[in-house]
């Protein structure tokens, strides 16, 4: 599902596209979630990186190696990705780290384009 625009997701997106045009498209995933922890410090935006996701199932905490790339003013979860391109296993992902976390507003957003908006998509539950 499509979500609004909202000033902090715009302040994201804006920082995003920050990093995107000073290093382009073709780099690893981990190097542009170090660029975005620098761009959304200079941003006074507050952040969380590789944060555990909590999973139950039937009253259980499993152990499990799931991780949200960055979470932004403990709101906005971001999921980076460097692909040829987006598709519906991505989605679901971030659709799947809303619902575990009880977040409402995400961010996927592929770096691997030439121009961030083609790889960028809002999601909220």
């Amino acid at each position: 599902m499509a979500i609004t625009r909202d000033p902090l997701t715009e302040k994201i997106i804006g920082a995003a596209i920050e990093v995107h045009r000073a290093v382009g498209p073709g780099l690893l995933e981990q190097i542009y979630e170090e660029c975005m922890c620098r761009e959304l410090a200079l941003q006074e935006l507050s952040f969380q990186r590789q944060l555990p996701v909590p999973l139950h199932y039937k009253g259980v905490k499993l152990e499990n190696n799931l991780r949200i790339d960055l979470l932004v003013e403990d709101k906005v979860i971001i999921e980076l990705k460097s692909v040829n391109k987006l598709l519906g296993l991505h989605e679901a992902q971030l659709l799947s780290y809303l619902k575990l976390t009880g977040k409402q507003r995400g961010l996927l957003m592929n770096f691997n384009c030439e121009r961030l908006t083609d790889g960028l998509k809002r999601m909220v539950l």
